[in-house]
């Protein structure tokens, strides 16, 4: 009766690895480091220009110049503080993590009117543009991930707009930009902007995520740059960096979120020992998706029916020849 077990360790066998499997298609997150707890961050200064409201950290290195702040404002951050350095040198591994990202699909320079599904992308030309609306689709899967690849440039036009669909998060959204970006007049992106040079964003541009421009500046103007859903712990204890006490200007100049990015409970940032007032994104491993928990159980389930029916074939096979003697002692 060796079959049967052979069968049995067979399916789990298959139980084991199966899912494993599943889960190495997955793309794993970009991981910020220490850039994380920043929605703002430059290597060559930030300056703005009318009542922008910047929800992160906010940081330039190794220039530290920052201007208009007021009349811009800070919530649930710091300028410069003392950590900013790390989180430049975070940046750029973030960055080059991004850059080598394979298996990449192509597809055309202009993203406005696609649907597109989670996964690595870089354009024709090397460069991307948004006209209209790109729809990101999360199929049900809320740690899905996007990564967006240029070797120049990223432009916005006006009133274009970045959707989300299906649970598609912006936290999970990173675009690796070979040079500049540039949102146009009151466009709408999600995710974080990773620049090798300059990030700009025109008048009343929102951005639901990071702007984060490794070699030059970041240009607000009366923009709205918000990473409170996406921010990670910053290192404590902080350095004591003042915090602005200006309050969210109202009504807002720039486009309202949708309720997948709306915040609504903005809280600032505790004293060292006291708790983070809002939850923290996991940054290891993906958890397993739903098909691939189910695959698991079924194929669980098969094994140990197979383990029960060698088994018990192994208790009929004993009884068989348990049995053969006394029917010959009869005779």
């Amino acid at each position: 009766m060796k079959t049967p077990r052979r069968v049995a360790a067979l399916v789990l066998g298959v139980v084991v690895l199966v899912p494993v499997a599943a889960e190495a298609a997955h793309i794993p997150t970009v991981g910020l480091g220490t850039a994380g707890s920043f929605a703002v961050l430059a290597g060559q200064g930030v300056t703005n220009t009318g009542p922008s409201v910047i929800r992160g950290d906010l940081g330039s290195h190794p220039n530290p110049a920052v201007t208009g702040f007021p009349p811009g404002t800070i919530q649930n951050g710091t300028i410069n503080p003392s950590y900013t350095p790390q989180a430049k040198d975070a940046l750029v591994t973030a960055y080059n993590d991004a850059a080598g990202r394979t298996p990449v699909t192509t597809v055309a320079t202009e993203l406005g009117g696609q649907t597109l599904n989670h996964g690595v992308y870089d354009s024709t030309d090397g460069t991307f543009q948004i006209t209209g609306t790109l729809t990101l689709d999360g199929q049900g899967d809320p740690s899905s991930v996007w990564i967006f690849k240029t070797a120049s440039t990223l432009i916005t036009a006006s009133n274009s707009n970045v959707s989300l669909i299906n649970g598609a998060s912006h936290c999970n959204i990173f675009w690796q930009i070979g040079s500049s970006a540039t949102l146009g007049t009151g466009s709408t992106l999600r995710g974080t902007v990773m620049a090798l040079a300059s990030i700009t964003l025109n008048t009343n541009a929102t951005l639901f995520g990071r702007a984060l421009a490794r070699n030059a500046s970041v240009t607000l103007d009366s923009n709205t740059v918000d990473a409170s859903a996406c921010l990670t712990a910053p290192p404590y204890p902080s350095d004591g960096a003042t915090t602005s006490q200006a309050a969210e200007p109202s009504p807002s100049p720039s486009p309202s979120p949708s309720p997948a990015d709306a915040t609504t409970d903005v809280t600032r940032r505790p004293r060292r020992g006291t708790a983070t007032g809002q939850p923290l994104p996991v940054t290891g491993g993906q958890l397993p998706t739903r098909p691939t928990l189910a695959l698991g159980s079924g194929l669980i389930m098969i094994g140990v029916f197979y383990i029960w029916v060698a088994s018990s074939s192994t208790v009929l096979a004993r009884a068989v020849r348990g049995y053969e003697p006394k029917r010959r002692a009869r005779r």
